[in-house]
């Protein structure tokens, strides 16, 4: 398993000695963009890590939060795309169906990326219903790294939040990750 840590704009820097990828939040419903996005994005790549970006989806207006992600977050071959799933800062949440509309829009705009599901486990159990992650799912269960506590495949295991988010990935070298990333 490879180890990899998401970051936000809460994180001004961050250490990539042993990660293999870093995600980091690009954008949120349809005006907020994260304004560290582009030194973390220099740092990961510096650190010759694979690159995620994740956009925290709202209700509503899904067509227009996938250009708005996808028209901030940089444009790479290689680079993996995933939205985020989960109660808003407000208790709202995206719909299942708003959810699958925004994988899919983001697809069609990024035709040549990955684009993941990332939602927690309680979200993937109790509101999900078509099981419908894309090109990966990225699951957040906070038990022993690697054994999410769901029957699904999974790409992705976010662990544990402390002291920042640590992940695993089901790869058995970088390679093999970069390989899957450019669609190889």
């Amino acid at each position: 398993m490879l180890h990899g840590i998401d970051v936000s704009s809460y994180q001004s820097t961050f250490d990539t000695d042993g990660q293999s990828f870093v995600f980091i939040k690009a954008t949120e419903g349809r005006s907020y963009v994260n304004p560290r996005l582009t030194s973390q994005t220099k740092l990961a790549r510096d650190g010759e890590c694979i690159v995620g970006f994740y956009h925290f989806l709202w209700p509503g207006n899904i067509a227009a939060q996938a250009a708005y992600f996808v028209g901030h977050a940089p444009e790479k071959a290689g680079d993996l795309l995933a939205v985020d799933w989960e109660t808003t800062g407000d208790g709202t949440r995206a719909s299942n169906a708003d959810k699958d509309h925004f994988i899919r829009e983001v697809k069609r705009l990024r035709p040549n990326n990955r684009v993941m599901l990332y939602t927690n486990r309680d979200f993937w159990l109790n509101v999900d219903t078509t099981s419908y992650a894309g090109d990966g799912l990225w699951i957040a269960d906070y038990v022993t790294a690697g054994k999410p506590r769901i029957k699904a495949k999974w790409t992705i295991h976010q662990y544990t939040s402390s002291p920042h988010d640590k992940n695993v990935a089901v790869f058995s070298s970088k390679a093999t990750l970069r390989t899957w990333a450019e669609g190889s």
